[in-house]
């Protein structure tokens, strides 16, 4: 094994080159079987964390964002620059109105849960989503959160353990959580 000073370094782990990952085009992605999931922003600042919930759904392949209230919509170049498009390959739509979408959703059979501390909120280790339906996750606002409306139409609840000293997450950062976790859950 090569040394590097008094290191010795595992050359049999090689980095795997972005031409070797065999990514899908955005053809083959609109194409293939989505992930049974949704994803809600509702009235979200921050391009950037708009740009980061794309590029998150675009890895799991989610069914489908809807961008509410004043969140910002593509194409817009500071949502473009961290979703490094993926405003291309997954589906959206803009919608003024998160409670006429719940109510439209839920008369679908989708469940809708909020992502929020709420006082009867199920820890997300301890969520299982219902195979046989279509779940869809709100994300509210960086400083308000989701709105008390949206949540008292939600099917329920769902809250990121968390056990340190802060008492929220950056959306960007809760949304990748909840989306690998339920990912993880539905494949299995």
């Amino acid at each position: 094994m090569p040394e590097f000073g008094n290191r010795q370094l595992n050359t049999m782990n090689k980095k795997t080159l972005n031409s070797e990952l065999e990514r899908l085009t955005v053809e083959e992605f609109k194409s293939e079987e989505k992930t049974p999931l949704i994803v809600i922003l509702d009235n979200i600042r921050s391009l950037a964390n708009i740009g980061s919930v794309f590029r998150t759904s675009d890895a799991f392949r989610i069914e489908k964002i809807y961008l509410c209230g004043y969140t910002a919509t593509p194409p817009n170049k500071d949502i473009a620059k961290t979703a490094l498009g993926a405003t291309k390959s997954v589906d959206w739509e803009h919608r003024e109105d998160i409670l006429t979408l719940i109510e439209e959703l839920k008369s679908e059979s989708v469940e809708v849960y909020s992502v929020e501390q709420t006082s009867d909120s199920i820890m997300l280790d301890e969520f299982q989503p219902n195979k046989e339906i279509k779940t869809a996750v709100i994300f509210g606002n960086e400083v308000q959160g989701v709105q008390q409306e949206a949540i008292d139409l939600s099917t329920g609840v769902i809250e990121i353990p968390q056990i340190g000293t802060k008492h929220s997450l950056n959306i960007s950062v809760s949304n990748g959580v909840v989306l690998w976790d339920l990912y993880s859950k539905l494949k299995n």
